[in-house]
């Protein structure tokens, strides 16, 4: 009796993970490019840490600087969004154009995955203690991978995709 009931729970967790996973599925294909750069955070941008912000890697600022020109947590939270949808942007041009570099859209998932566990790293740290070198380093870290990331996504906009490139720059 108690096997019967295990294995009916098991089933029905099973076919509820299943109906998530293809509702998900739908609303990704139900997105268009205007909802997507809606969701970027419009409040916040990475402007200010290099000169040539989404046209080349790399920060003009020490790591106690950068955490200042990201507003502290606030940056690190609006990086954390931002590199997710950025992921969802390079697959929304993935399936919109079969020119993509595949391994361009694979760095960009790989970048994401980077920066949202320093900026959580550097965020948890902020969270039980004050600001010091070590936030003041994960922030940095966030923030480099984050501009590599926008110069890739730029990349790969210019490359496959070049008619919704304008969005994606005025957006960030």
């Amino acid at each position: 009796m108690i096997v019967l009931l295990i294995e009916s729970a098991v089933l029905a967790a099973a076919a509820v993970c299943f109906l998530r996973w293809k509702a998900a599925a739908r609303r990704r294909e139900a997105q268009t490019w205007d909802s997507l750069v809606a969701r970027l955070r419009s409040d916040w941008s990475a402007r200010e840490l290099t000169e040539h912000f989404l046209w080349r890697e790399g920060l003009d600022a020490t790591p106690d600087e950068t955490w200042k020109r990201i507003r502290g947590a606030y940056g690190l939270w609006a990086m954390f969004q931002n590199a997710g949808v950025m992921v969802e942007m390079a697959d929304y041009a993935a399936r919109h154009c079969d020119t993509v570099d595949r391994e361009l859209l694979e760095t960009l998932r790989n970048d994401a995955i980077q920066i949202r566990i320093c900026a959580l790293t550097a965020l948890a740290r902020y969270v039980f203690s004050h600001v010091n070198a070590a936030i003041n380093v994960n922030a940095y870290r966030a923030a480099s991978m984050y501009t590599g990331m926008a110069a890739r996504m730029t990349q790969l906009l210019q490359q496959s995709a070049g008619e919704i490139l304008p969005d994606f720059v005025a957006a960030m």
